[in-house]
C-alpha cells in the first residue's frame, strides 16, 4: 500500500526526478515563468517557494543550501538578490499555475507556472542579448 507517500513519482527514478526539478528551477528563477505539464509545476512549486524563502533568509548558508539544490550560482544569485527582495513582504505564494490546455501530441494537461509579480523582461532576455551580441558581431 501507498499510504503516506506524498509526491508523484512522473514516471522516472530518483536521480532523474531530481536533475529535473533541479533544472525546472533554475529555468523558473531565470525566466521567471515556463510551460510545463500540470503534474510537473504542481511538483516543482513547494521546490521554488521553499528556495525563495531560503532565498529571504539570506544568510550564508541559506544560500549554501540553495547552490547545493539548483547547481547554478549565477541562479542563485538572482534568487537572492532580486527576487527574495521583490517577496520581502510577502508571506508565501510566490507562483502561481494556471492550465493551458493539451498538448498536440499526447493530449497532456499543460500549465503555466510564474512568480505572482514577475518581472515581464525576465523571459527571453538571455536569448535577446545573445542574439545583439551576435548582430554587433556580424556588423561589425
Amino acid at each position: 500500500m501507498r499510504h503516506a507517500k506524498a509526491g508523484r513519482k512522473l514516471n522516472r527514478t530518483a536521480s532523474h526526478r531530481k536533475a529535473m526539478f533541479a533544472n525546472m528551477a533554475a529555468s523558473l528563477i531565470t525566466h521567471e515563468q515556463i510551460v510545463t505539464t500540470l503534474p510537473k509545476a504542481k511538483e516543482i512549486r513547494p521546490i521554488v517557494e521553499k528556495l525563495v524563502t531560503l532565498g529571504k533568509r539570506g544568510d550564508l548558508h541559506a544560500r549554501r543550501q540553495a547552490i547545493s539544490q539548483i547547481r547554478d550560482a549565477a541562479v542563485v544569485s538572482k534568487l537572492f538578490d532580486t527576487i527574495a527582495t521583490r517577496y520581502a513582504t510577502r508571506n508565501g505564494g510566490y507562483l502561481r499555475i494556471m492550465k493551458a490546455g493539451f498538448r498536440q501530441g499526447d493530449n497532456a494537461a499543460m500549465a503555466v507556472i510564474e512568480f505572482v509579480d514577475r518581472d515581464t523582461y525576465a523571459k527571453g532576455a538571455a536569448d535577446k542579448a545573445r542574439v545583439a551580441a551576435e548582430e554587433q558581431a556580424v556588423a561589425a
